[in-house]
């Protein structure tokens, strides 16, 4: 079945239940099934590969979210996730393929305004902040086969976070879940072999797709 088809399914369903009606104080917590997708570019590899840049592959993971309502249409939403992305070479290092791999954990605080809090189906935006932590990275053997043992590391980052999704009624307390996220994040990536540093420079700015389920405490 398509997922329109279910969606529709979601949406008929929800309009003979009692309405989940999210209000004041209340917290909602989602477990989405999300997609990490860099929209990705990079400066040059300096001062080794000025003719070589850096790609970052998709990523899925879990991620956890609690929402409080400040109001009835007001929400600030804690934002968890950690997953895990390669980096690959291009241009002049396209050859040797995979670089390095890194964890990521960008923890994101979002306010959120939900436009029909006591509707069945209820659609939100959002807009915060993220900051976006890079640890376990490690050197690929690709890598240091040629250009020997490296070090690399990846600069923290922090910046701004839009959001856009909804909340489909299945009963009264529970809810199904559609979510997207654009995430500013840059990094420095640093490659340390013995004496020899380079350097690249890289926008991420993932866009996030979620899809999950959400209850209402």
């Amino acid at each position: 079945m398509h997922v329109s088809k279910i969606v529709a399914c979601v949406a008929l369903a929800a309009s003979f239940a009692a309405p989940a009606a999210a209000k004041q104080g209340d917290v909602l917590v989602r477990l989405r099934a999300i997609m990490v997708s860099p929209n990705e570019s990079s400066g040059a590899v300096l001062p080794s590969f000025p003719g070589a840049g850096v790609s970052i592959n998709d990523a899925y993971a879990p991620e956890l979210d609690f929402t409080y309502m400040a109001t009835n249409h007001l929400g600030i939403e804690l934002v968890l996730a950690t997953d895990k992305h390669t980096l690959s070479g291009t241009g002049t290092l396209a050859g040797v393929g995979k670089l390095a791999s890194t964890w990521v954990l960008p923890p994101t605080l979002v306010l959120q305004y939900h436009f029909l809090p006591e509707g069945h189906v209820r659609p939100y935006v959002g807009a915060g902040i993220n900051y976006t932590i890079f640890y376990s990275t490690n050197a690929s053997g690709a890598l240091e086969a040629a250009v020997g043992t490296t070090d690399v590391s990846l600069k923290n980052s922090f910046g701004y976070a839009l959001q856009a999704g909804v909340d489909v009624d299945i009963s009264k307390t529970l809810f199904l879940n559609f979510d997207v996220k654009y995430i500013d994040m840059t990094t420095r990536a640093t490659l340390t072999s013995g004496a020899l540093v380079n350097r690249v420079d890289a926008n991420i700015n993932p866009f996030v797709f979620g899809i999950g389920l959400g209850m209402r405490f």
